[in-house]
């Protein structure tokens, strides 16, 4: 069983690896789903020792449709994280009617391959939620999977994948072990066991993150950098804590 713990920034990356994790998600801006991280995280968390480092590719909050300008930049994203530590990219694009847009995936593959062969190792490729928010599963899975993606992240379609639970396990027998289908979005130590066992997925992945109380004395609280009244003063991070507890869960 593989657990990803979903790290933004380097306290979460260091708290990941305390805690027994051996492959993280790399990004940056988790309350947006994701996007990707600076060229200094990705230097910073290739020299804590952490095996395994995904980065994800994501240059923007929003839908997963990206104009030619967009594919681009994702390219030269993909090829400046593997020539500077990751062991594997995350990524996904979509069309405006709702499929796996293969044109744009091929050309994010072509990066991948080219970067690769550089450093002389294989560079694995997830397919992330872009997946939930396709217009059908079966298609969408055809198509990740021909495109040579190693994983695929997943709710099952739903807000988390509890929920999406029924689903999950469609997606694993659909896929019949072309690729390894990992479990995300509300998976927490509690509910981690019974999302296995009830869906047969072999990979899950969470933030097994918690606030914490912000170390500034001094508040202006009515100015907020955020949407939210008083998160700046909250730090939500990676608890080495919460990913033993997953281990010993699992």
């Amino acid at each position: 069983m593989i657990l990803e713990i979903c790290c933004g920034d380097i306290n979460s990356v260091i708290a990941a690896k305390k805690g027994g994790a051996n492959r993280i998600e790399l990004c940056t801006g988790l309350g947006e789903g994701g996007l990707t991280p600076s060229l200094g995280l990705i230097k910073a968390a290739s020299t804590t020792g952490m095996p395994e480092i995904n980065v994800l590719i994501r240059p923007r909050p929003g839908d997963f449709v990206y104009n030619k300008d967009e594919i681009n930049l994702m390219c030269d994203d993909i090829e400046i994280a593997i020539s500077n530590g990751a062991t594997g990219i995350v990524t996904g694009v979509l069309t405006p009617d709702g499929d796996v847009d293969t044109v744009a995936m091929r050309k994010l593959m072509g990066s991948v391959k080219k970067a690769s062969e550089k450093i002389g190792r294989k560079i694995n490729v997830t397919f992330h939620r872009a997946f939930d928010v396709a217009r059908d599963m079966e298609e969408a899975l055809d198509a990740i999977i021909n495109l040579g993606c190693d994983t695929l992240l997943t709710s099952g379609m739903a807000q988390t994948a509890e929920i999406g639970i029924p689903a999950l396990k469609k997606i694993v027998g659909y896929s019949d072990g072309r690729l390894v289908v990992m479990a995300g979005s509300g998976v927490n130590p509690d509910n981690c066991l019974r999302i296995v066992k009830e869906t047969g997925v072999n990979a899950l992945h969470s933030s097994a993150s918690k606030k914490t109380e912000s170390v500034m004395r001094f508040r202006r609280e009515e100015v907020m950098m955020g949407k939210t009244p008083g998160e700046e003063y909250h730090i939500s991070g990676t608890a080495p804590e919460i990913v033993e507890k997953f281990l010993m869960k699992l």
